[in-house]
């Protein structure tokens, strides 16, 4: 009979596993830390986020949410998961699972007890030093592939906002706002987004 820590050990993953893994495995993983599936590949958060990473998250989640009020979208901060099928949406044969660190999801059917099943609306994501080409490459591709109609990329350290806008299948980027600018939605119309007063108490 296993001990109770060979069980704990057993249902972690292997990192070294060079197969897929898939959300069925997900769910009987016990860590303490959260990880992600990008195409069968975990990918584990090294340390937990910054408290200005953090507050730029739950000051942009206040401001959607605000606005939000009364109107068929939802947002919903990390931890969330997303589940982005590619062809079934049976747990075995889903191969990405990420932790967005805002979710718009304006389609409530993909809304379930587990999170989210399918490409949220908009998807935004903060970067730290730790998570750079994870969001920038990998999380990139992914959003774009599973029709994530748009995709904000904010670098509180120097104040930047990239905003990738889903047009004919491909992201077309913006220009890169920083303090200054007021930026606006094309998922959310009419949402406005401050960069000079969000960034201001920023430190």
């Amino acid at each position: 009979m296993k001990t109770k820590e060979e069980k704990y050990i057993a249902k972690e993953p292997s990192f070294s596993y060079g197969g897929k893994y898939s959300y069925a495995d997900y769910l009987n993983w016990e860590m303490d830390e959260m990880v992600e599936i990008i195409k069968g590949k975990v990918f584990k958060w090294t340390a937990a986020p910054s408290r200005i990473h953090q507050k730029v998250i739950s000051d942009l989640n206040t401001a959607i949410n605000v606005f939000l009020k009364g109107k068929p979208c939802e947002v919903y901060p990390a931890p969330f998961d997303v589940r982005l099928p590619t062809k079934s949406k049976k747990n075995e044969d889903i191969f990405t699972v990420v932790q967005p660190d805002l979710s718009v999801v304006c389609d409530k059917s993909k809304l379930d007890d587990a999170g989210c099943i399918g490409a949220p609306d908009l998807i935004v994501e903060v970067l730290s030093p730790s998570n750079n080409k994870k969001e920038l490459k990998n999380k990139y591709e992914v959003y774009l592939e599973s029709g994530v109609k748009e995709y904000w990329v904010l670098q509180p350290i120097g104040q930047t906002l990239l905003i990738y806008t889903l047009y004919h299948g491909k992201y077309i980027p913006s220009k890169l706002y920083c303090p200054g600018d007021v930026v606006s939605s094309t998922v959310l119309q009419g949402f406005e987004l401050d960069l000079e007063e969000f960034f201001r108490d920023m430190d």
